[in-house]
């Protein structure tokens, strides 16, 4: 399978028909090689049309989905951005090199490490750190963030995740229950107040988290 093919058609026959119009992110969806981020049995898949599963529950979104939710966060080199899920690491790599620093977390250990080594090997870790842990309610450790990425889907959105933007900062998480979910964008316009705007209609599986524990019975 030529690869370097399948990257250009995935630029043509999926990424613009999504109407993508941000050049810097078509640019860099041909520059760092999705291929390095999947798993060996989907290779062949790495450019499909498709979510591909990564194990315990994980998978990398579509694409397309990558693209919008890359374009609508409008991100710039001096931003300091959270991810929610950090998977085999490649969307970490995209924010990475549109931002000053990512903070991935992910909370299954072996995933972890996974998007670690990704990132080392395709020399994309120098300004993504990834953490092991539950991000549900954000990382408040180094907070706060100019952006913040949640890659699974959610009833709602945390208070706790809003409280970790800077002012003029921007989260954007897919909201809902399929059908439809919507990608929505909300920005934190002063200390108290947040703006929120839909921004279109897609899918994807739910943020993992921990259960909630079961209290403590004598």
């Amino acid at each position: 399978m030529n690869l370097e093919q399948a990257r250009h058609n995935m630029i043509a026959q999926q990424i613009r028909t999504w109407k993508m119009l941000d050049q810097d992110v078509l640019d860099l969806l041909l520059d760092i090689e999705r291929e390095h981020f999947v798993p060996p049995a989907y290779l062949n898949l790495a450019y499909a049309e498709t979510a591909i599963p990564l194990g315990h529950g994980a998978a990398m979104l579509m694409p397309a989905q990558e693209a919008k939710l890359l374009q609508a966060l409008a991100l710039r080199k001096s931003d300091k951005v959270l991810q929610i899920g950090a998977g085999s690491g490649y969307m970490a790599a995209l924010l990475g090199a549109r931002s000053d620093h990512v903070y991935a977390v992910e909370i299954e250990p072996a995933l972890a490490a996974l998007a670690r080594e990704n990132l080392r090997r395709c020399e994309r870790a120098d300004n993504v750190t990834v953490i092991e842990g539950d991000g549900a309610a954000g990382w408040p450790d180094q907070a706060p963030y100019d952006a913040i990425l949640l890659t699974g889907a959610v009833a709602e959105i945390a208070p706790a995740l809003l409280a970790q933007l800077k002012v003029g900062g921007r989260l954007l998480a897919v909201v809902g229950e399929a059908p439809p979910m919507q990608a929505r964008r909300v920005v934190r316009v002063s200390e108290d107040d947040f703006q929120s705007e839909n921004l279109f209609s897609t899918g994807i599986p739910s943020l993992r988290n921990l259960p909630p524990r079961k209290p403590f019975v004598f």
